[in-house]
């Protein structure tokens, strides 16, 4: 059997192997952690929405009815393409196809001291962080006298991420903190969203910019376009304007860059950190090497500048790339070059708040919040948590009371 070694379980790696036939390659999924985690909801893991567990899945139960799925948890440390083997923690392995599939991570853009100092939100590990430092700050409000820095929470980034968190911190202060806290007065508790750009979601259409700012106004977010965050200590935001915030709550959601890994080839990296890739995904100027999702650039005529980083372009780049290479082993010829055809996107910002935008109409409101919880439940992956996550978005919608801030930490 030739052998392929996935590197990642993320919506591109899961899929990829899903759509091989089972028994006819040696496959070997190389992952950091031992769960397949689901982007979309980190927020509300965040936002003490919803447990981390219903948005994990581990990657053995997954692949349990699979003998044919070997799976090691590891950090890949270097690719050798020219001898095809991949270097990790844990030993060598070779390979006959490599795909890579190792997402994005937080992009600070070179600024070692936000990066020290800020939270992150693109692992379940980091939401689970978020929660236990933002609960545990409103419980140092009881007993601070410097309380200003812990009023404020400050969000970098008004993507779909920086949008939903907002508005899921905004419902947070009206509906629950005031119930779990009544000697904190949480009038004056400050929810900003800090946007280098003109307007929110700026990858959606001005539709859902307009409607996704007018929503978080009116949940008392203070939104700052056109502001850029120079430095920020622990303590002090500074912008470029040379305005200050004080805040010991800042989470940082201002774009991402590939996890790449060593042994690419230089002229293979592009600006963003992704690994330049063809039409077949397969890495250029490598050979059997290839690419999946976030992590993959891939320019075609209708995106010169790279897919967007959704999860719909990883789970269909990894179904292509899958029935080309059992196509190729078969000697077939006529593989399939992959584009994105964009079906829609969409965000939320709260309780009947949504936007979405589809290529033959774009809407708000109640119905487009249905839409996206109905589809974000499809693309989660058991029965089971679907199931868990619709009774906690059904109890959270009608108690507006979830019983899910715990502070969970070492013992001293």
């Amino acid at each position: 059997m030739k052998k392929i070694i996935v590197v990642g379980c993320g919506f591109a790696g899961l899929q990829f192997i899903n759509h091989l036939k089972k028994n006819v390659f040696d496959i070997l999924l190389i992952d950091k952690v031992n769960h397949h985690q689901f982007p979309p909801l980190f927020y509300q893991v965040a936002a003490s929405q919803i447990e981390p567990a219903t948005v994990s899945f581990p990657i053995r139960k997954i692949f349990q009815n699979r003998r044919d799925v070997k799976i090691r948890m590891a950090n890949v440390l270097a690719v050798h393409s020219s001898e095809k083997y991949i270097e990790t923690s844990i030993g060598q392995f070779e390979y006959d196809y490599l795909v890579i599939a190792t997402g994005s991570k937080t992009n600070f853009y070179g600024n070692q001291q936000i990066e020290e100092h800020s939270l992150k939100l693109k692992s379940s590990f980091q939401a689970m962080h978020i929660r236990n430092m933002i609960l545990e700050n409103f419980e140092k409000l009881l007993y601070v006298e410097d309380k200003e820095p812990y009023y404020n929470i400050v969000i970098v980034g008004g993507g779909a991420t920086g949008v939903e968190l907002a508005g899921a911190y905004a419902e947070m202060k009206r509906d629950v903190l005031p119930r779990d806290y009544p000697d904190i007065d949480f009038s004056k508790l400050n929810i900003y969203l800090l946007e280098g750009a003109q307007h929110t979601l700026s990858a959606m259409s001005e539709f859902s910019q307009k409607h996704s700012e007018r929503y978080l106004r009116n949940m008392g977010v203070q939104i700052k376009f056109g502001t850029m965050v120079q430095g920020y200590d622990g303590n002090v935001v500074t912008l470029g304007s040379g305005e200050k915030i004080l805040s010991k709550n800042v989470i940082w959601s201002a774009g991402v860059t590939g996890n790449l890994l060593d042994g690419i080839p230089s002229d293979s990296i592009v600006r963003s950190g992704r690994i330049k890739v063809d039409r077949l995904n397969k890495v250029t100027s490598l050979q059997d090497v290839y690419a999946l999702g976030d992590v993959a650039y891939m320019e075609t005529d209708l995106y010169p500048k790279g897919h967007p980083q959704l999860a719909n372009v990883a789970i269909g780049q990894a179904k292509n790339l899958a029935n080309n290479i059992q196509k190729q082993e078969k000697g077939q010829t006529g593989l399939k070059e992959y584009e994105y055809k964009n079906l829609g996107t969409m965000a939320t910002v709260g309780r009947n708040k949504a936007v979405v935008d589809l290529p033959f109409a774009k809407f708000k409101g109640t119905f487009a919040w249905l839409i996206w919880m109905f589809l974000h439940l499809m693309l989660i992956l058991s029965v089971r948590n679907k199931l868990v996550v619709f009774i906690n978005w059904a109890w959270n919608y009608v108690t507006k009371n979830s019983s899910l801030r715990l502070i969970l930490k070492k013992d001293d």
